[in-house]
């Protein structure tokens, strides 16, 4: 049988990627002929996807926004299709289609989504540059239009909706799409574990990304606390934090080391203004790091309050927490239970429940 999977951007396999990526290995070592679909793949990208027995097949759509970075990008892409259907005209239909992308209005037999990207805009965008945040607000009611158009046509030609998340199919059905079922993105508890049984504590981890909410992390080192922090870094983080001295800016870091950063950390902070469901939170509790979060979206769902990390329901009580649990730490059997949860999610569990729900469909045979 052959299978496309219809993804996003993919300049690497990592992010909203990676549930597709899992999936596509799976299936092939199930002697199934997998072939993955992007308006555009790294050449990186497109051999690691070779190495998983996989078939790369990129549209190599040429994108005014390519030196902007992935965000611009995935914009771009998304505008492609959402105006003139650009990125699924040439496709030819499989016998089975799924599709992980907001790129392509396409017939499948499952869609997965992900998050719109309206909402994720109208999160991110509070937190903006004043420049970025008016030009936003001029053309939010085209995006929400194109979005809501979009998003009704691909449900329409999908016989199947699966959200990553309870929040995120929330938001579907606000735009009255019918979501069936929930499936949590997957990670590779293997991968991610602890690196060490005699951790450091000596800082806090957080991540620097678009949907940071950058002031929340000031004014807790402003406090006093120690800081790594890692992630791209970019025109949209604040220069104050890079010079803060309580603040060690890290940049792209390897997996080994992001794993040993995580196992390190006396806990992780996860400010964040638009999260429907986050590897961050998921990836430290794995290393046995409790994470500090707030208390919606997302995180919501996996991070259990007292337990795994704590959940705050505004920022300043999020700051007081920071604070408070970096002056007096906590009970050592949190990072116990953190890996205990985080095995709930872990990529055997993922795969299992996809294979579930394709024999459902009478499509697979033999396996699981």
């Amino acid at each position: 049988m052959n299978i496309n999977i219809l993804c996003d951007v993919m300049l690497k396999l990592d992010g909203s990627i990676r549930p597709a990526i899992y999936l596509a290995e799976e299936l092939a070592k199930h002697d199934y002929k997998v072939t993955m679909i992007s308006p555009l793949i790294s050449p990186e990208s497109e051999m690691e996807i070779k190495d998983l027995g996989v078939i790369p097949q990129n549209m190599r759509v040429n994108l005014v926004t390519k030196n902007r970075g992935h965000a611009f990008l995935w914009f771009e892409a998304w505008l492609r299709e959402a105006l003139f259907r650009m990125n699924s005209t040439g496709i030819e239909r499989s016998s089975l289609t799924i599709n992980f992308s907001q790129m392509f209005s396409f017939p499948s037999l499952v869609w997965y989504l992900q998050g719109t990207p309206s909402a994720a805009l109208e999160d991110i965008a509070r937190g903006l540059p004043i420049l970025f945040k008016a030009a936003y607000r001029c053309l939010s009611p085209l995006i929400s239009y194109l979005d809501k158009v979009m998003v009704e046509q691909t449900r329409s030609l999908s016989k199947f909706a699966v959200a990553n998340s309870k929040y995120c199919a929330s938001l579907y059905s606000k735009l009255g799409i019918k979501v069936d079922h929930v499936i949590y993105p997957p990670l590779d508890c293997s991968l991610f574990k602890p690196s060490t049984v005699n951790p450091s504590l000596k800082y806090v981890l957080t991540y620097f990304g678009k949907e940071t909410e950058f002031t929340t992390i000031k004014a807790i080192a402003d406090k006093g606390v120690t800081i790594k922090a890692f992630g791209s870094k970019g025109s949209l983080i604040p220069q104050e934090l890079l010079r803060h001295p309580n603040i060690e800016f890290l940049g792209r870091v390897s997996i080994s080391k992001l794993i040993n950063l995580y196992s390190n950390a006396l806990y992780t902070i996860f400010p964040f203004t638009h999260e429907p469901f986050g590897y961050i939170p998921l990836e430290s509790m794995a290393c046995g790091t409790p994470v500090l979060t707030y208390n919606m979206q997302g995180p919501a769902e996996y991070v259990i309050d007292e337990v795994t990390g704590w959940l705050a329901n505004s920022k300043p009580d999020l700051i007081i927490k920071a604070i408070k649990i970096w002056r007096n730490g906590y009970a050592s059997y949190i990072r116990r239970k953190c890996v205990e949860e985080a095995v709930k999610f872990d990529k055997k569990v993922y795969v299992e429940r996809w294979f579930s729900l394709l024999k459902y469909f009478d499509v697979l045979e033999g396996v699981y």
